[in-house]
């Protein structure tokens, strides 16, 4: 069972690459097309982050669709022609389940299409101050999305407690609710603060999410793998085309729904502390973020030079390229020292 469910893994990943990268060009052009390029802040109140970053202005956004609609077509044409058509030569590549999946992806596109809305008001300068959603709206809107999440684990997966590394379970009762919430909100929005380099976001988020694709793996949880694994096919042809120089990034759209899929998956298995150390990229950038905010509110004085974390390292003077690269290897062995807990935690 092992066997054919890694077979079958390995041919959805490679599947989810060919497929998104071969309809990249469709994504580029409706991109270009309709004018959808990032707007660069500068209206003062970021002089370093402006000049740091004011040719990349005019860059299309939104690329994140890339992956999720790969996702969404992949998973849909297997689940057509295996389980409505029955199609001999398709049996076996569906991964929809249930139990597995329909969470997932239902929290993955509630949350992107929320981020493309923001995409597009900010791209189109509407909405508040002409950048997009006001925060508060933001909020709200992907507490929403975690509430039905929470929810779903609750009352329909009977979840209610989680497993801490080295000391076992700890039942939270209705307290899991609000803290399923909680670090959905964190992560997806700690994701949003690490896509700020040409390849940065997309690259952690991989390897997180093969971390986790291991983890899922282990636990025989072979749709659920097999879901991560269409997402990092996905990643995989999004960063062909966001390495720097980047054709387009991954916009709100790509990174606050995978950030969002990223804590759902971690619960899913059950190790959401996991999140810690597979996730230390993100726990770097949104903590250097909040120290910032922190240090001007009480020192009345900034702590980086720039934040989040990235943005201080290129004002720094290091090359872009190298901050990204530096920060894939800490996401590296992160996770596997993530993968490693979890095998003696």
């Amino acid at each position: 069972m092992a066997y054919s469910a890694l077979t079958k893994i390995f041919t959805l990943i490679s599947i989810a690459f060919i497929f998104a990268l071969a309809i990249t060009p469709l994504v580029t052009t409706f991109l270009y097309k309709n004018k959808l390029g990032k707007q660069i802040r500068n209206d003062g109140t970021t002089p370093l982050f402006s000049k740091m970053h004011k040719a990349k202005a005019g860059t299309p956004t939104m690329g994140g669709m890339l992956v999720w609609g790969s996702l969404l077509v992949i998973m849909g044409f297997f689940w057509l022609f295996d389980r409505v058509l029955h199609v001999g030569i398709f049996q076996g590549l569906d991964f929809y389940s249930r139990k597995e999946t329909l969470l997932p992806l239902g929290a993955l596109v509630g949350a992107s299409v929320v981020g493309a809305v923001d995409d597009w008001l900010d791209v189109r300068q509407r909405g508040h101050k002409g950048r997009g959603l006001r925060f508060r709206f933001k909020l709200i809107l992907y507490a929403i999305v975690a509430g039905i999440g929470a929810w779903w684990f609750y009352f329909k997966l009977g979840f209610t407690a989680v497993h801490i590394p080295f000391a076992g379970g700890v039942n939270l009762g209705l307290w899991f609710i609000p803290f399923f919430i909680l670090t959905v909100i964190s992560t997806s929005f700690a994701v949003n603060e690490t896509d700020g380099l040409d390849g940065l976001a997309g690259g952690v988020l991989l390897i997180a999410f093969f971390a986790y694709g291991l983890l899922a793996f282990l636990q025989g949880k072979y749709d659920l793998a097999s879901f991560i694994a269409v997402i990092c096919g996905g990643l995989l042809a999004f960063l062909w085309f966001n390495v720097h120089p980047a054709r387009f990034f991954m916009g709100d759209t790509g990174s606050m729904g995978l950030g969002v899929l990223l804590a759902v998956v971690a619960f899913l298995t059950n190790s959401v502390f996991l999140l810690i150390p597979i996730g230390f990229v993100f726990v770097l950038e949104a903590g250097s973020f909040l120290l910032q905010i922190f240090w001007r509110k009480a020192f009345k004085k900034k702590l980086f030079l720039s934040s989040p974390l990235h943005h201080h390292l290129e004002a720094l003077g290091w090359p872009e390229t190298k901050v990204t690269m530096r920060l894939w290897i800490i996401a590296a062995v992160m996770s596997i020292l993530g993968v490693i807990i979890y095998f003696i935690g």
